[in-house]
């Protein structure tokens, strides 16, 4: 496909720049030629048509009669026929306009050059079309591994997951079919603590005490009897 498309360009390319070469023919004063007072007015004449570079054209006049001058703008407006860029002479005269811009022609005789006998032209410049472009190539797509999510530079490591204590799930509620205000948990009574035990053992050390003293008493009295 892409050679084909290179060589639809350069046929097109080529195309132009033939056409470009090679220009139309303009016979100045139609059948009058170039005359004093011809049927259509040079300045009409002139403004109705478009010329090109490579455009030429042709002036018909009698040799040894009349001539062809191609002047600057200023000899032009005062027909001043002493300083011609080009004089055309041999009375079946063909010029080619090798660029863009006016062109100033006036006849060699300056009393019809007063009289009106020049002509202004005025060249376009050659458009070249537009080369054709290639339509953009679609990008292809690319299958992207998903990349790991690290953390920025600079910021600091999340905990793993293993150093992060374990969340104990919550013991759902009992569900009765009390109402709201039952759901409440029973108040817990304190617990039962066995205080006899202790009592009972604190009675003995006490009673066995007293005894002891006692007997000490009795005996140190026995003795000094």
């Amino acid at each position: 496909m892409a050679p084909q498309m290179y060589t639809c360009l350069f046929l097109v390319l080529f195309a132009s720049f033939t056409c470009s070469s090679y220009g139309y023919q303009f016979s100045v004063g139609g059948r009058d030629g170039w005359v004093l007072n011809p049927s259509e007015s040079y300045s009409h004449w002139a403004q109705r048509l478009r010329f090109q570079v490579n455009d030429t054209l042709l002036l018909k006049y009698k040799k040894g009669v009349d001539s062809v001058l191609e002047v600057n703008k200023d000899d032009f407006d005062n027909c001043n026929t002493s300083n011609p860029k080009v004089k055309l002479e041999d009375g079946n005269s063909i010029f080619k306009f090798d660029r863009s811009g006016p062109f100033y022609f006036i006849t060699a005789n300056k009393s019809n050059c007063d009289k009106g006998q020049k002509i202004i032209i005025v060249v376009l410049a050659v458009r070249t079309p537009p080369s054709a472009k290639t339509p953009p190539h679609a990008p292809t797509p690319t299958a992207h591994s998903p990349a790991s999510s690290s953390p920025p530079k600079g910021s600091p490591l999340p905990p793993s997951p293993a150093a992060r204590p374990p969340v104990n799930a919550p013991t759902p509620a009992p569900t009765t079919g009390n109402t709201p205000e039952d759901t409440h948990p029973p108040s817990r009574s304190p617990p039962h603590h066995s205080f006899a035990a202790p009592a009972f053992t604190s009675s003995v050390v006490l009673v066995s005490t007293v005894s002891l003293v006692l007997s000490v008493a009795l005996g140190g009295f026995i003795v000094s009897s």
